[in-house]
């Protein structure tokens, strides 16, 4: 049957574009179920507003389509309808209305960045992207080895990593300052002060307690893969936050933040650490991050590779330029 395009009806469509996304995962794949709660809640009301089309076809979602212009393109396909791409890029050349287009796409999505070429777009050089890292919460991983096996070029962390392995994998334990305590979040009692971590940390008032309580009661969230760090103060100083996808035991680490007053005493890689053995504990085999990629931005993906992630994919921003004069 020829998949038919309707659109987005609100919050429990989002587990239509979940299944997808679910179905078609792997650590080359641009989205991952827990990223889609977060980029959909995280702007609180304002998120309704960005239009969203899903195309379905025997019962099953067979792609979607994700505008927040001018750069907040996304968009996935089942590889089972590649014609779905041109469906989705129409789309977004509807929707958009003449203003300029930007998406990322990924060096292992090749037909999506053939049919950006179709459609007018033109890959932008020298521009920020992101790298997609992999751990492996299982074997021990060597430096230069990705930790599905294969060689990878990797550029040496800036920190070196750290010889303390407490496990058989290598996953060292958290170790934080004198009077400093981590731990994952209690639930809603505890709203408030993750609130405050987050804008510190990103020096954003985007989340709010309303947004934020929509994320904790979006399906996968889970408050025992929400960290934090307490500081003897009692306030909330760093943060990691886990969306653990059960059927491929693979974990998304999205956001992590530190309170800029708490910056350099370690905190951000204690609370990832923290995080990742209780992913590790509830089953989790694997771990993926999205940090930046270039050398503009180098301190997050050197603390990653610095407890063992390794590289396996990175974007490149195409864009279509308007057509309003």
């Amino acid at each position: 049957m020829t998949p038919t395009v309707r659109p987005y009806v609100g919050a429990p469509d989002l587990r239509v574009l979940q299944e997808l996304t679910q179905r078609v995962w792997s650590p080359a794949t641009a989205h991952h179920i827990g990223d889609l709660a977060w980029g959909r809640f995280l702007a609180g009301r304002a998120a309704a507003d960005w239009p969203l089309a899903v195309w379905e076809s025997d019962g099953r979602t067979r792609a979607w389509a994700w505008a927040h212009f001018p750069d907040g393109l996304g968009l996935q396909v089942d590889p089972e309808h590649p014609e779905l791409f041109d469906a989705a890029l129409s789309w977004f050349g509807t929707v958009a209305d003449g203003r300029p287009c930007e998406i990322d796409a990924l060096d292992t999505e090749p037909a999506l960045r053939a049919a950006l070429l179709r459609h007018g777009y033109r890959q932008q050089r020298g521009r920020p992207h992101f790298t997609t890292h992999l751990r492996s919460l299982t074997a021990p991983q060597s430096p230069g080895q990705s930790p599905t096996g294969s060689s990878l070029a990797v550029t040496p962390p800036t920190e070196p990593a750290s010889t303390d392995l407490s496990s058989a994998d290598g996953l060292p334990a958290p170790v934080l300052p004198d009077g400093f305590s981590v731990r994952a979040l209690r639930g809603l009692p505890d709203l408030d002060r993750r609130v405050a971590v987050q804008r510190a940390a990103w020096n954003s008032a985007r989340v709010t307690a309303g947004s934020y309580r929509d994320v904790m009661a979006a399906w996968p969230y889970r408050p025992d893969l929400d960290w934090v760090v307490e500081a003897p103060d009692g306030r909330f100083v760093a943060n990691c936050l886990i969306w653990y996808d059960d059927v491929h035991r693979a974990g998304l680490i999205e956001p992590v933040g530190t309170h800029p007053e708490f910056r350099r005493r370690g905190l951000a890689r204690a609370v990832c650490l923290a995080a990742l053995h209780a992913l590790r504990a509830m089953g989790g085999t694997q771990a993926i991050v999205r940090p930046r990629g270039d050398a503009d931005y180098p301190v997050p993906q050197a603390l990653y590779r610095s407890i063992g992630f390794r590289p396996v994919a990175r974007t490149h921003t195409y864009r279509r330029p308007g057509t309003h004069r």
